[in-house]
């Protein structure tokens, strides 16, 4: 059964952050090699309109907020995302699409949204080492860790800054089909995996 994934993008969205964990699905599915693709990957935008990541990069969303399919692993990567904060669809979006996803997963910033959505109470997270303060005091109930490239809290997965979402993507092939194929996974994009699970 092919699981799907669910990449959230926006205006200002870092490249890296959305496009690693594309790449790091979409490669696994190559590397499985199964007559079902294992992931099907897709990005989401609040409308069809196209968004202009950092640097000017222009992308179209596969699909919009209002129009997708089911989602089993919904990414939200970071970047500036203050008017993501502000944009109450988009958090509500959010935490709808977290209450049925098996995986909500972060990078960089994006674990501000997953705190403004509500689904970070109570856990521990991480973000870019810029904004761990931030995230600190933006949301205090949060248990920020820093030094991590990752946070597993079960449903809701964070990352530090950009190519840590690298890491945490492999980690997620891994927990959703198992350890051999992620490492087959970095090794085709020859890619240093760091691997330092740290305890929630």
């Amino acid at each position: 059964m092919t699981m799907q994934v669910g990449i959230y993008i926006f205006d200002n969205v870092e490249v890296l952050d959305f496009a690693g964990p594309y790449e790091v699905f979409t490669c696994a599915s190559r590397v499985n090699r199964g007559e079902t693709p294992l992931f099907n990957v897709f990005t989401v935008g609040e409308s069809l309109t196209p968004v202009h990541a950092r640097a000017g990069l222009k992308i179209d969303p596969d699909f919009s907020l209002a129009d997708h399919p089911d989602i089993d692993c919904l990414i939200i990567p970071g970047g500036l995302i203050n008017a993501e904060l502000d944009k109450q669809n988009v958090i509500e979006w959010i935490c709808q699409q977290s209450s049925k996803a098996k995986i909500t997963a972060s990078v960089c910033t994006g674990a501000f949204l997953l705190a403004a959505a509500g689904i970070l109470e109570g856990k521990s997270a991480t973000t870019h080492w810029e904004d761990i303060a931030d995230l600190r005091a933006m949301f205090p109930q949060l248990a920020v860790k820093e030094g991590v490239r990752w946070v597993d809290e079960g449903a809701i997965v964070s990352s530090a800054g950009i190519s840590a979402g690298i890491d945490m993507s492999l980690h997620l092939v891994e927990r959703l089909k198992e350890r051999d194929l992620a490492l087959r996974t970095a090794k085709q994009l020859e890619f240093d995996w760091t691997e330092n699970k740290p305890s929630a």
